[in-house]
């Protein structure tokens, strides 16, 4: 049980099964369905249902949904990688959990339009959350399956583009629809039709797990949440600065909370303001996107691309808190979005680069993921009291707090071609002792 330093992650991708621009496609397309069904709700319609039903006191019943539901996200999502990783089956290990979640996901959205009652309305976002976190832990895991490592940034390029083009897409798709019914079945079909394109593209070889690896007991799904950052440290600190920029990022949740109460824009017409914030933000992040990932693969840096978004992201957060105009709401979301196009167009490219193992990259980079998830918790948690103490300005101001701590602490990790350097934290690799046990402790 022990761990060889300086060692990145064991590389199957450099031989990938799915040519590269395919693959791009697989992960573009099933993230952006995945993403519409999970983060439309989150930016719009989760608001307006529990509006219809709560009324006044939606806000309350939105934070409760989105915690609850979140935390069903965090305990799914390395599960579905460990679970991923070990699957046999003639499918595909990542094809067989990909297109579960793309239908089982979808048909729980479209359940949403006949709920009633908040507590409905939780059940199923619970639901959703679990079987769309089974589609993105088996995609996530194609980027060290078969991406080669020096092709990684611009392939991350395209995954940070999906995580703009899914949620705008979705409110495009919806905004000017005004039956629930309409809205949550327009989301279901394309989240499903996406999906299946993903799964019919992507060529996924039947797995054959090391010896040892064969089966799964209640000790490895237990460990599946769990991977030492005294043994791994590289992977700590990288989990760490991908939790702190993703609540920074996570205030684009109460983006429709925000409008109606600065600004008094009735619950009926806010949807065409979020639309006309999510086109600024994903336009100027689709393109740094783009330009930021091969920019980073040619110049084999990663880390200031990281510190750039963390201050880009403090700084549009102080401004939207403070803002008196909607005219500087938008320009503090259009450096928001630049800021989020450079951190996810680099972030899963790091990442990577600190796992520890190639045999289980489902469930280790499952455990990155969790620093995505906990966000759409620990944020709804937070928010009631600091907007009980200083309305919206507090919480954008607390949230740019933890943009600037995740920026300084990416100086922890090592630098492309400088993983050894003890300056940095250490990468490691856990041996095939330790793999065949199934996770570090």
């Amino acid at each position: 049980m022990t761990t060889e330093p300086d060692v990145a992650v064991e590389d199957l991708s450099d031989k990938p099964a799915t040519p590269l621009p395919r693959l791009i496609a697989v992960m573009f397309s099933s993230n952006v369905g995945a993403l519409i069904a999970l983060l439309t709700p989150l930016q719009l319609l989760l608001t307006l249902q529990t509006t219809r039903i709560a009324g006044a006191d939606a806000a309350a019943a939105f934070g409760f949904i989105t915690g609850v539901g979140a935390l069903f996200a965090l305990v799914a999502n390395p599960l579905a990688g460990r679970i991923s990783d070990r699957t046999a089956w003639r499918f595909g290990r990542r094809r067989t959990w990909i297109l579960t979640g793309a239908i089982g996901g979808s048909l729980a959205v479209f359940a949403f339009a006949f709920t009633t009652e908040i507590w409905q309305v939780a059940v199923i976002w619970c639901v959703t959350q679990t079987l769309f976190n089974f589609q993105q832990a088996a995609t996530s895991a194609l980027l060290a399956d078969q991406v080669p490592k020096f092709r990684r940034g611009t392939v991350s390029g395209f995954v940070g583009l999906a995580g703009a083009v899914g949620p705008l897409a979705g409110i495009a798709a919806v905004s000017s629809m005004t039956d629930p019914l309409a809205q949550w079945g327009t989301v279901a079909i394309v989240s499903i039709v996406l999906g299946a394109i993903a799964v019919l593209l992507l060529r996924d070889p039947q797995h054959h797990p090391a010896p040892g690896q064969e089966g799964l007991n209640l000790k490895q799904l237990a460990l599946s949440f769990w991977l030492n950052p005294r043994k791994h440290p590289a992977f700590g600190w990288a989990w760490l600065v991908r939790f702190l920029l993703t609540c920074a990022y996570a205030s684009g949740t109460y983006n429709a909370f925000f409008l109606m109460d600065r600004f008094g824009i009735a619950p009926e017409a806010v949807g065409g303001t979020v639309l006309l914030l999510s086109l600024i933000s994903v336009g100027l992040l689709a393109v740094t996107s783009i330009v930021a990932g091969p920019i980073s693969d040619r110049i084999r840096r990663q880390k200031p691309f990281v510190i750039a978004a963390g201050i880009l992201a403090a700084g549009a957060l102080v401004l939207q808190g403070f803002a008196p105009t909607i005219e500087l709401v938008y320009l503090a979301v259009a450096i928001l979005g630049i800021g989020t196009g450079l951190f996810f167009s680099i972030d899963s490219a790091l990442c990577v680069r600190m796992l520890p193992s190639a045999e289980n990259a489902g469930k280790d980079f499952a455990i990155i993921n969790m620093a995505n998830t906990l966000p759409q918790s620990f944020v709804p948690f937070i928010a009631p009291l600091l907007l009980s103490i200083g309305g919206f300005g507090m919480l954008y101001v607390t949230l740019a707090v933890f943009g600037i701590i995740g920026a300084l602490f990416v100086l922890r990790l090592p630098e492309l071609g400088r993983e050894g350097d003890p300056r940095w934290a250490q990468i490691t690799r856990e041996t095939p002792a330790r793999a065949t046990a199934g996770a570090s402790v």
